[in-house]
């Protein structure tokens, strides 16, 4: 059965070039929980849907500059720009705002 947070996964691992492993590590959950929400078999809690939410609005704006492939890579390295913290780490952390200045950033050409 697709829900609203499956169909939000899918497009993670389509747009974002994530894995179920990538997004258990982003929101701190087993592969096979995120398997289960993929399948409908489960929902996260609120907090958890926020994170997932918050981590659909970056990969999209993300699109915008990289592939896929790129997209996963930039969410996983440490950045400069970002006090050398991962933007995985931040967007779980409740910071996604200092993650989506440096997209600003990249789109204004700030960042070239």
């Amino acid at each position: 059965m697709s829900t609203a947070v499956s169909r939000i996964l899918d497009r993670l691992k389509e747009d974002g070039g994530l894995q179920g492993k990538d997004i258990a590590n982003i929101v701190a959950v087993s592969p096979a929980t995120v398997s289960r929400w993929s399948n409908g078999k489960a929902s996260p809690d609120l907090h958890t849907q926020t994170i997932i939410a918050e981590l659909r609005y970056v990969v999209d704006r993300l699109g915008d500059f990289y592939t896929p492939d790129e997209t996963r890579l930039w969410l996983h390295a440490k950045h400069p720009m970002l006090n050398n913290e991962r933007a995985i780490d931040l967007i779980n952390g409740g910071r996604t705002e200092d993650v989506l200045a440096v997209i600003e950033g990249l789109d204004t050409g700030a960042y070239s």
